[in-house]
């Protein structure tokens, strides 16, 4: 019983001794004549760092004839970088016959970007395809353009340098000043190349971490007659305009006639007024003396006779109107 508490014991200290003294890859760094000493590899473990992460990186990168040693690629996986993807990015510009040093490419790596595929980018361009872009020359057609931008990546502005979506934007800018500055969209299309001209002459990779090599045109076409279209708009709210002006307008003269009505009532009920008031003056004036008998059946004749004569005028004004079989 005791023969076998000792050697679970020994067990479990050999298992110990082997997670912090990690002997099968210290063999695999001698074998690869990678020299790194076993209290290092020891050191990664108390540091929480996985030995392999760094030892295999180390021996590939020993192997590519690469002078890289464990404390910098121990600081790099510590920084949060890709140690792995570090080192085959460092071979494939050594291999390219690329000048790329180690801090360059770790600092490409913690910034963000993938150093390897920019390596491998700076070897082999990558075509960008922008969205279609919509333009408008000077006689109000729009064009539909789509282009095709080859780029490649330039190392020494990868930290700091504006990625894709910038490169889109400019290039979407310069074809629509380019377009817009044609006086007929077919002076466009029989030229579209002269847009990648114009375009490329702008220096659009000013500040990104890319190369323009060429911007191609991979297809135009014709889109709508905006400057018929905002004619027409135009004269729409022309017409609009002209129609609330005469609504206006309507609405103020019938408000006069309102006013006018309303007046010509009011002048009527003085009138009405005032001839009912005529009676009562002449009782008043009859009581107190002021008009004798014989000068009110006079004013009662003048008023007969005022009347008899505006009926004979009326009946010979319909006398005289023409007859209509």
């Amino acid at each position: 019983m005791d023969i076998i508490i000792t050697l679970v014991f020994a067990l479990m200290l050999l298992g110990i001794f082997l997670h912090f003294v990690p002997i099968g890859l210290w063999i695999s760094a001698l074998a690869a004549d990678v020299h790194v000493g076993i209290f290092t590899l020891v050191g990664m473990r108390m540091r929480r760092v996985p030995p392999s992460k760094i030892v295999l990186p180390l021996i590939k990168a020993n192997k590519a004839g690469l002078n890289v040693n464990v404390n910098q690629l121990e600081a790099h996986y510590l920084a949060g970088g890709n140690v792995d993807k570090l080192v085959d990015a460092l071979i494939a510009s050594q291999r390219a016959e690329m000048t790329l040093p180690f801090e360059r490419a770790a600092a490409i790596d913690l910034a963000g970007r993938d150093v390897l595929e920019a390596v491998q980018m700076s070897v082999n361009p990558k075509v960008i395809e922008t969205p279609v872009i919509s333009a408008v020359a000077k006689n109000g057609i729009e064009l539909m353009i789509k282009a095709r931008v080859t780029v490649r990546a330039n190392i020494d502005r990868l930290v700091g340098g504006a990625g894709e979506p910038t490169i889109i934007a400019r290039v979407g800018e310069g074809i629509v000043t380019t377009v817009g500055s044609a006086e007929k969209h077919t002076d466009v299309l029989e030229n579209p190349d002269e847009i990648s001209r114009t375009v490329l002459g702008k220096g659009l990779d000013s500040g990104t971490a890319f190369e323009i090599l060429s911007i191609d045109i991979a297809d135009v076409d014709v889109g709508r007659n905006i400057g018929a279209q905002l004619q027409t708009d135009q004269a729409e709210a022309d017409k609009r305009i002209a129609q609330a002006k005469a609504e206006e307008r309507r609405a103020m003269a019938v408000a006069q006639e309102q006013e006018m009505k309303a007046y010509t009532q009011e002048m009527e009920a003085k009138v009405v007024e005032a001839q009912a008031a005529v009676p009562i003056a002449m009782a008043t004036a009859l009581k107190e003396g002021k008009l004798g008998v014989m000068d009110y059946y006079n004013l009662m004749n003048v008023q007969s006779d005022t009347e008899m004569r505006k009926a004979i005028s009326r009946t010979g004004m319909k006398k005289a109107a023409p007859q209509h079989g």
